[in-house]
């Protein structure tokens, strides 16, 4: 009754102001009469004037300015994908999408498109949104700068960042010596385009390094830590630098420039002295928070705007106090966490790629139509790479560092990235660099960027040492090694049981190592071994417990599932086991470009389903990326579908076919060494029984362990039964006949592991 009476009130209520507003406006249409109402009237049609009004709502700033930003955002991520596809970092491809959005690719093959999504009168609202994510941007940098390892290991690192820029700068200022004449705007003082070209030249490209870095796994090294030192006392260096050159260039000479110099020292002053130490009391006072108040949000927040504010009017640029806002944070790591998921997200997702599009707007490829004008980007290239190169090589070097170390130290120190394109950008608004040079400048920093990765391949390569790997080899040759890739403690716990079930009774003869790997874009490198510790403390902790030795690897990832196969088709492990995600639907590909977590459309299945090549992964009901890594992975795969497993005292074993004994027999035979679990081996098609020799077989195994071994066929397979169960142990081939066949078992199975067979 009381559903009907809610639905009487509901309808009357609406129905009754709805007939009231009805008679309040036929009655307000009666006040018209007197007046002289202008009521449009058109001869054009209804649908016609619709159509009228729809253009023209399409090309409103507001609505323009949002295609724009779909747009871009959709081709960055795509673009970031591929290379991160092909071991580039994701900012490449960001700013390869720029430049393809640009006049160099769009434009000039769809101008008409180009014209429209991009018209010129629309650039100064994506100007100032790119600048605005570029502020947020370099309040991140700052914040990623720790001053606590300059402080503490600046020593050598100082000599060589300080070299890798002096010496870049002084080439840069003479190539500009000999390409003045013909490329500096005709009103710009040599002094301006000379200091211009030295910082493009000396420019180091901090958050992309530290990425890389982290990727590759040298963080903890010795390496690792000279060269985010180097990067970072490179970075501080370089902004108070361009800071000054940006002075010069406004004030138009050195003198007039002093005072602008005077003002920046004082502000520096001001932060350092007055406003960190403020900022430093509230960050203790809130350093175990899990969250931060919205005043003390707005606190940070507003000296970030007022520090951007203040430099801009000094006239040293707004990111140069952007910087500087987020270098004086509190140092807690917990609490710089906090606040940089806070900005980071929208700065770098939303606002940043807007920068990227801007400046490709701005690049113009096809402006160089000469022979004569790729020579000179050539010799631009040429320049940067022995300038930053070469010199940071030698400096590392020169301070003690192996020829191996120095040349990747180099290699990495050439990385230029966002950073120089944020460069580029302030002396093109500056007026200091022309349209043809900055189109040139541009190519040099996606070009010096790109060759990091492979250069650092090429080093490593030049400098491998076979005889650490035999003497592995030999080592591990008669091991069982199994490795284990989790992404939550709880599943990294549940595989350990699993791995430890394996090979307890011979923990001598066998090797565990848990994998952890996070997506790079969330792991900064100052807050790495404090994510580490966490992630692997469950884990650790389940290992003292098993009274089994580990070992651990953790590594940052921009592609997490291509990590974990190389990883294990390069450890020559007997065994990689993986637990099966969260939820089917998380991992495809449109969700990795986009950076969704939920399934929307599966193109990869799609294609497959149409074509007719859907395979039995795809029928297994397996994410994308446990199919990725079942098909490319040269070693046996356990995926582990995890209901709580706390032990492993009951297992069942269903057998569909003879080669699913095949593949099972030798992980039956180890737990059955390994622990004193009741196994439950059932004929699920009477197939077993009926071939004599996998018969003879398992009677053996029986004898050999009476109490823990059965075999039935006879068995109906009903809840009560598969809860006494702690795990199933099933092949790829009898788990898809399950799930194809919507087995009545699935609800109630227990945690279930998975084998896929080993590849040829």
């Amino acid at each position: 009754m009381k559903k009907f009476r809610n639905g009487i009130f509901y309808v009357g209520i609406i129905g009754g102001f709805s007939i009231l507003m009805y008679w309040i406006i036929l009655m307000g249409v009666k006040l018209e009469t007197g007046r002289n109402l202008k009521i449009p009237t058109s001869d054009k049609s209804q649908w016609s004037e619709f159509l009228d009004s729809l253009i023209k709502n399409l090309h409103h700033p507001l609505a323009l300015l949002l295609a724009q930003i779909v747009t871009i955002i959709f081709v960055a991520r795509i673009f970031g994908w591929i290379c991160i596809k092909i071991k580039q970092p994701a900012v490449i491809g960001e700013m390869i999408a720029g430049i393809v959005m640009g006049p160099s690719l769009v434009g000039m093959y769809l101008p008409e498109f180009s014209a429209a999504l991009f018209p010129t009168e629309s650039l100064g609202n994506l100007q100032f949104l790119s600048q605005i994510g570029l502020i947020l941007f370099m309040y991140i940098v700052g914040m990623e700068i720790d001053m606590k390892i300059l402080r503490n290991k600046a020593h050598d690192a100082v000599v060589i960042s300080h070299a890798s820029i002096i010496i870049p700068f002084v080439l840069g200022m003479g190539l500009a010596y000999f390409i003045y004449d013909e490329f500096a705007p005709a009103d710009v003082q040599f002094t301006s385009f000379g200091l211009f070209a030295g910082i493009a030249m000396s420019i180091t490209a901090f958050p992309v390094l530290a990425r890389i870095v982290q990727e590759r796994g040298i963080h903890k090294t010795k390496l690792g830590t000279i060269v985010i030192t180097c990067a970072a006392a490179d970075d501080i260096t370089a902004w108070c630098i361009l800071a000054v050159v940006i002075a010069i260039v406004k004030a138009g000479s050195f003198g007039s420039a002093i005072y602008t110099v005077l003002l920046a020292l004082g502000y520096v002053f001001l932060m350092i002295k007055v406003v960190r130490p403020f900022l430093k009391r509230i960050g203790d006072l809130y350093a175990k928070n899990d969250k931060i108040s919205k005043p003390i949000v707005a606190i940070f927040f507003l000296t970030l705007v007022v520090s951007s504010y203040l430099t801009e009017v000094i006239g040293i640029h707004a990111l140069f106090g952007a910087f500087i806002a987020g270098a004086i944070m509190p140092e807690n790591i917990r609490f710089r966490n906090l606040f940089i998921e806070k900005v980071e997200d929208v700065a770098l997702v939303l606002l940043l790629p807007l920068f990227f599009v801007f400046t490709g707007l701005r690049t113009q490829i096809g402006l160089l139509n000469e022979p004569y004008l790729w020579q000179i980007a050539g010799l631009i290239f040429a320049v940067a790479v022995v300038g930053k190169f070469v010199s940071s090589t030698l400096a590392a070097k020169f301070v003690g560092q192996n020829w191996k170390d120095s040349l990747s130290i180099g290699a990495l120190m050439n990385t230029r990235g966002l950073t120089e394109l944020v460069a580029l950008n302030i002396g093109y608004d500056l007026g200091v660099l022309s349209p043809e040079l900055f189109s040139m400048m541009v190519i040099m920093a996606l070009a010096t960027t790109f060759m990091t990765g492979p250069t650092l391949d090429l080093i490593n390569w030049l400098f491998k040492s076979d005889s650490n790997e035999n003497e592995e080899t030999t080592a591990l040759k008669n091991k069982y090694r199994i490795l284990l890739s989790f992404d939550r403690p709880e599943s990294g716990k549940a595989l350990l049981k699993v791995a430890d079930g394996l090979s307890n009774k011979r923990a001598e003869s066998s090797e565990i190592t848990a994998m952890h790997f996070l997506p790079t874009e969330e792991l900064h490198h100052y807050n790495t071994d404090t994510y580490e510790t966490e992630r692997f403390r469950d884990v650790i902790q389940e290992s003292v417990d098993l009274n089994r030795n580990i070992t651990t690897m953790f590594k940052a990832s921009s592609d997490i599932d291509n990590e974990i196969v190389n990883v294990a088709n390069k450890s020559n492990s007997d065994l990689l086991l993986i637990g099966l995600g969260r939820s089917i639907y998380e991992g495809s590909l449109l969700g990795k470009v986009l950076g969704f977590t939920t399934r929307i459309i599966n193109p990869e299945k799609l294609i497959n389903t149409v074509t007719g090549k859907e395979n039995i992964l795809e029928s297994a009901v397996f994410d994308d990326g446990t199919r990725q890594i079942i098909s490319r992975s040269k070693i046996p795969v356990g995926i582990l579908i995890d209901k709580d497993l706390s032990d492993l005292s009951a297992i069942f074993i269903p057998l569909f076919e003879i080669k699913d004994w095949e593949l099972i027999q030798n992980y039956v035979q180890k737990f059955l060494q390994n622990t004193n679990a009741r196994i439950t081996l059932l004929d699920v098609h009477g197939k077993i029984t009926a071939d004599l020799d996998t018969k003879e077989n398992i009677r053996h195994m029986e004898h050999a362990a009476p109490s823990q071994l059965s075999l039935t066929s006879e068995r109906a397979i009903e809840k009560d039964f598969l809860e006494q169960h702690s795990l199933m142990l099933i092949s790829i081939d009898g788990w898809k006949q399950l799930v194809d066949s919507k087995s009545s078992w699935l609800p109630n199975i227990p945690s279930t592991l998975i084998i896929s067979e080993e590849k040829n």
